[in-house]
């Protein structure tokens, strides 16, 4: 990431509470064709989150430690916060000198805009200000919210009407559809299941055109990270929700992808 500096647009999008093995599933039965077309190799690669749900993961994720992968590391990490005795910073990997990525990225003539989904980005309590309070913008409505079935359309209706014209720029996203209550995504269910939930990737992956088309027709290339804040559990082990100890929410989907200019 650090070669991408200020010559690239940056996109983070986190698709939040989205399973690897739902969307691992998705993708092989052909059924997310737009995430297929820009996930490197075809494949979402298996990853393990820092924290079991959305504000510890994105304090976590602010802070440079992304998801890692899950096979034995170290791993470099695309960007860090510097700080002595830190292990996973390669080559490859942006050091800045704050306390997060947002303000690092400031610092770097970077303008921030958070669109936010699930309620920790709402700004409707102090504790769900905190993350959004990092960026120079930052923009939640209900439409955007969990029982929102056109939430991504709403977000992306109002990206296109936020998006600066000119200058380095860092969208962040997070996608609130995948997070319960998600039966409205699937005909006739009556109840949230991993069925459901699958739905709800579907319903995603349908308006993914629509964010990259804003994301590299502002004529610069931009650099795309898509993941998983963590997975929820409808019924493993007794297991409902997530904010818990299991596989199926310390694993997640995690991809990333530079896209030249107009490439959309």
């Amino acid at each position: 990431m650090k070669a991408l500096l200020g010559t690239h647009d940056l996109l983070f999008v986190t698709l939040d509470t989205l399973r690897f093995d739902v969307a691992a599933q998705l993708l092989a039965g052909g059924r997310t064709p737009n995430l297929a077309k820009v996930l490197p190799g075809g494949q979402w690669q298996r990853r393990h989150t820092p924290a079991s749900f959305t504000y510890a993961a994105h304090h976590a994720f602010f802070g440079g430690f992304l998801p890692t992968p899950a096979g034995p590391g170290p791993h470099p990490r695309p960007f860090a916060a510097r700080f002595p005795g830190s292990t996973t910073v390669g080559e490859d990997t942006w050091e800045f000198d704050a306390a997060d990525v947002v303000s690092g990225l400031r610092a770097e003539g970077y303008h921030t805009i958070c669109i936010g989904g699930v309620g920790f980005f709402a700004m409707t309590s102090p504790q769900g200000s905190v993350l959004p309070g990092l960026f120079d913008e930052a923009h939640w409505a209900p439409e955007f919210g969990v029982t929102a079935p056109g939430c991504f359309e709403a977000q992306l209706r109002r990206l296109a009407a936020v998006q600066p014209a000119a200058g380095p720029l860092f969208t962040f996203i997070n996608v609130a559809a995948l997070h319960q209550p998600n039966r409205h995504y699937l005909d006739g269910a009556a109840e949230d299941s991993v069925a459901s939930h699958g739905a709800a990737l579907e319903y995603v992956d349908r308006h993914i055109p629509e964010l990259l088309h804003l994301a590299t027709g502002r004529g610069r290339p931009c650099h795309v990270i898509v993941c998983s804040d963590h997975g929820t559990a409808y019924g493993e082990d007794g297991h409902v929700g997530h904010r818990l100890a299991h596989e199926v929410v310390w694993t997640v989907p995690y991809a990333e992808c530079t896209l030249e200019a107009g490439a959309w």
